[in-house]
């Protein structure tokens, strides 16, 4: 399903994972299946940059970035993000403080609210924002935003600038040169020692580890990993900013089985399921249809994503009330993040096997 050749992308530059026509957004959900498959796609050749070291998506096309209010990312339905979310309300409370806090692509609202409801000053920006919060301006944070912020949030949007060091700058200066920022971003070594094919994506051009982050600031605060490892999260100054540099000699390379797939067999008459119908299911059941392998049901407990379609196989996705009772005895029955498998199995009940996908 990958190519295991690693062909040249521009001089010193070595393309480690591929994939073709991939949906340039696998958090937009459609209404119907046929408009799911005509979804706009995009290519993916990740490399290693031989003077930043940051791995990027080379054949990244922003043109074809546009969020809007079909965007749906929300993960706080869940009781372990929700954990998740209230452990970083706590670090970003004692590390910021709580007056005249800024939240950078804020999504639905979700984190900006739970920090207003602890007591946190905040507002936000995000143009995927639906609601009337006036605090929320309904854009993209952009250069000459002239603000003044006593700490500033940017979870999971790193990951998605073309040139993060540029974006950096941009708030650096809308902020007056300084400020405490917490960045969060998906770890890429969790995705490689995980053999995590199901979490590279087009919206995603880059692929941060830690040594990545920690190297473009001078005054960092605080650095962890968090959500089981699949996050970096941490605290920066930024009048310490300075351009990424490579701080390992050695190339990358990905694990030899990164991209194998590989799943279990199931009894006669039951069904393969996943439950996700976010970003690692969508990618998961792509790619497992292009191997010749069936994914006949998604469930998601996120209401906005029931009853619309996956971009780039049409999959319905379901609710668990709808999916669970029709499922056979003996479906197997894929957990697309391992930080949610105990709750599913309680949901799901012992008929049914739910697993967690790890190189699967």
């Amino acid at each position: 399903m990958s190519e295991t050749s690693a062909p040249e992308r521009e001089t010193g530059q070595q393309v480690l994972y591929c994939q073709r026509d991939f949906p340039v957004f696998q958090n937009r959900m459609y209404a119907t299946a046929a408009d799911a498959l005509a979804c706009p796609r995009g290519d993916i050749e990740l490399v290693e940059d031989e003077l930043t070291g940051l791995v990027h998506n080379a054949a990244f096309d922003p043109a074809l970035m546009v969020y809007d209010r079909d965007y749906q990312n929300e993960q706080g339905v869940s009781p372990a993000f929700r954990d998740h979310l209230h452990a970083v309300a706590e670090l970003v409370e004692a590390r910021l403080g709580k007056a005249g806090l800024i939240e950078i692509g804020c999504g639905k609202g979700f984190f900006l609210d739970m920090l207003a409801a602890r007591g946190s000053e905040i507002s936000g920006f995000d143009p995927s924002y639906e609601g009337d919060n006036p605090l929320i301006h309904r854009r993209y944070f952009s250069a000459g935003e002239n603000i003044r912020a006593g700490g500033l949030i940017m979870r999971h949007v790193l990951e998605h600038v073309r040139d993060p060091y540029a974006f950096l700058q941009t708030i650096q200066q809308s902020n007056g040169g300084g400020g405490l920022l917490y960045i969060e971003v998906p770890c890429f070594d969790w995705i490689l020692d995980q053999r995590a094919w199901f979490d590279v994506f087009y919206e995603h051009v880059n692929y941060f580890r830690l040594p990545n982050l920690l190297g473009m600031f001078g005054t960092v605060l605080h650095a962890e990993r968090l959500f089981g490892g699949q996050y970096l999260g941490v605290v920066v100054e930024l009048a310490s900013l300075r351009p990424p540099r490579k701080t390992v000699g050695k190339p990358l390379v990905l694990p030899a089985d990164f991209g194998r797939i590989s799943l279990r067999r199931k009894p006669q008459g039951a069904v393969t399921a996943i439950w996700g119908g976010a970003s690692k299911g969508v990618i998961f059941s792509l790619l497992c249809q292009r191997a010749g392998h069936s994914v006949e049901v998604v469930i998601d407990i996120n209401p906005a994503k029931q009853g619309r379609y996956l971009p780039g196989t049409g999959l319905r996705v379901q609710s668990p009330a709808e999916a669970l009772p029709a499922l056979p005895d003996g479906s197997v029955v894929y957990v697309m993040n391992p930080m949610y498998l105990s709750e599913i199995r309680e949901m799901a009940g012992p008929r049914l096997r739910c697993v967690g996908v790890r190189n699967e």
